[in-house]
């Protein structure tokens, strides 16, 4: 069993009643595609009872969820604040902010610089969108050059630079591939 807050664990299981409200549903009409009676549901959203594995599946399924990432929302169904690390890579500057599965810089260019040995990459997807100036991202058989409101996804393993052709600042997003084969 898994406890709510009530219990030895810190969970929060009156998440399923966001998640029900967001769906547009009522407890009934969650009870009939879960199979989980109304009053342990009622009981589950207001903290009053602890839930089985199995229970915690079939409410999952109900909102297209794993039971970890419901269990993730439990666990933690507030905001997480982080503050910026400010780095220098090459001559550019960065700002950079990351919580699990993703990274987020604000970087800084001027005309001239390029960056050609960007920070190691893990097998994730990088995603560069120019705020102001002109950047050019070269990649293994192919070159772009971006402008203000331009983005480029592409995969952070292969090779790349970066260029700026006027001076610039970017938005670049690593994300974490998550099923990777």
């Amino acid at each position: 069993m898994i406890q709510n807050q009530n219990g030895n664990h810190n969970l929060d299981f009156s998440v399923v009643r966001d998640l029900r409200k967001r769906a547009g549903m009522t407890l009934e009409e969650v009870s009939q595609l879960s199979g989980i009676s109304i009053a342990v549901l009622s009981k589950l959203e207001r903290n009053q009872n602890m839930i089985e594995l199995e229970t915690l599946y079939r409410i999952a399924r109900v909102f297209k969820l794993s039971a970890s990432d419901l269990l993730g929302l439990a666990e933690s169904c507030s905001a997480h604040l982080k503050h910026a690390e400010h780095y220098e890579s090459g001559l550019f500057n960065f700002e950079k902010i990351a919580f699990n599965g993703i990274e987020c810089f604000h970087a800084y260019g001027k005309v001239g610089q390029s960056l050609s040995r960007p920070e190691a990459h893990g097998d994730e997807f990088e995603i560069c969108w120019v705020q102001s100036g002109s950047v050019k991202i070269n990649l293994p058989r192919e070159q772009h050059t971006l402008k203000p409101g331009e983005a480029l996804k592409f995969d952070a393993i292969l090779e790349h630079s970066y260029e700026i052709l006027e001076d610039a600042k970017l938005i670049i997003v690593h994300l974490t591939k998550e099923h990777r084969f």
